[in-house]
């Protein structure tokens, strides 16, 4: 059955995106010993992330995923299914649930069984990385109590970032509106309007893909030789106990995903668009803001997305995105985000907002170059 997902996700990954895959070091995950266990560990920015990744691992093997229980729906459930995925309940508290459920993730990680996991647990709703979640690093993690288990796991980090995530609009509505949070009826509604009207633009040959779609791998980190560093016994603590050890693998996780997150051309030029703090900036600044930005990225070994191009050519890949869902209008020499742009460009530009500070200097006052006082802003959503 993962042949019946590659296929799908085949075609859908090339329907959608054009892909780019990139690895830190390449070496460090060419010496991870094959009869050892490999989990990947992936920041979570679009429900095609299960998509993506499993078309980018294909040829090599296939993941198991922890998917949330929202896609147990026909169709959904059949397409994740033929990704290798199982469903977690993520806010059911019945301890005899999550007893069955430890015990199978711990159950397919003593077979070998290589997986996928979002420690943030959800996705992000304003571009940024949440704080990790512990659950099922943690079942993970005490697999090796067994007496039998005599491997190692290898966690690898995976970093992704978009052009263009299919579901943002819906991600970041109730940070714009608060309280305004779709029900289920309106998020079925809205998903199958958008599928009939690509499946329309697709069979009259007016679909368009919308843009890149990054994965980054990262080195991989033993959990054997953390847990040599680690106070001994930390996983045969009490879960009170353990838990802030295990926050600190989690946290250097994600660390190591938030170092590779890909930079691609839209976020780039929200980034630059947002620097100026300006509703109007003249189309000259923006491209000089974005070498800039691009100079700096690469100073901090950011992964940038064809990085040696010319900066127009970055500028105008972002540019059709920007144009095609009404975001930023020319006009004249200048660019004018317009006031529903803002926040989806803040979306954007706060998938790299970790990796440099994006503020900038801003220009010499100039009537047009008006500052922003009632665009809508994105809120940070509460933890």
């Amino acid at each position: 059955y993962y042949k019946v997902g590659y296929n799908l996700a085949k075609v859908l990954v090339n329907l959608l995106y054009k892909v780019s895959v990139d690895y830190q070091d390449e070496a460090a995950l060419a010496r991870i010993p094959k009869k050892d266990v490999v989990v990947y560990l992936m920041n979570h920015r679009s429900n095609a992330d299960y998509v993506v990744v499993a078309y980018v691992l294909a040829y090599g093997v296939q993941v198991s995923y922890a998917v949330g229980e929202w896609a147990r729906a026909w169709p959904l459930e059949y397409v994740f299914k033929s990704f290798g995925a199982y469903f977690i309940r993520r806010r059911y508290r019945e301890p005899l649930y999550h007893a069955v459920l430890e015990r199978y993730v711990q159950l397919i990680t003593r077979n070998g069984v290589t997986q996928g996991i979002f420690p943030e647990g959800g996705l992000t709703r304003d571009g940024r990385l949440k704080l990790p979640k512990l659950g099922l690093l943690d079942y993970i993690c005490r697999t090796v109590l067994d007496g039998d288990f005599a491997r190692d796991v290898w966690f690898v980090p995976v970093a992704l970032n978009y052009d263009r995530v299919l579901e943002d609009r819906s991600l970041i509505r109730e940070l714009v509106a608060e309280g305004d949070r779709p029900g289920r009826l309106s998020q079925l509604f809205s998903v199958t309007a958008y599928v009939l009207a690509n499946l329309g633009r697709l069979l009259t040959g007016r679909l368009r893909r919308y843009g890149r779609a990054a994965v980054n791998f990262g080195t991989p980190l033993s959990l054997r030789s953390w847990l040599a560093t680690a106070p001994p016994g930390v996983l045969a603590w009490s879960k009170e106990q353990r838990l802030p050890e295990l926050q600190k693998l989690a946290n250097e996780m994600l660390r190591r995903i938030g170092a590779i997150i890909p930079v691609t051309p839209v976020p780039l030029a929200a980034a630059a668009l947002l620097s100026f703090e300006q509703t109007v900036v003249p189309k000259a600044a923006v491209l000089d803001r974005m070498d800039q930005l691009r100079d700096r990225l690469q100073e901090v070994n950011a992964k940038v997305v064809r990085g040696g191009v010319r900066i127009h050519d970055i500028w105008d890949r972002a540019w059709r995105m920007l144009r095609l869902r009404q975001l930023v209008v020319a006009e004249g020499d200048s660019l004018v985000i317009l006031p529903r742009g803002r926040p989806l460009l803040e979306y954007y530009a706060n998938s790299i907002a970790h990796l440099i500070r994006i503020r900038g200097p801003r220009l010499p006052f100039h009537k047009e170059h008006e500052r922003e006082t009632d665009l809508p802003r994105l809120k940070r959503p509460e933890t």
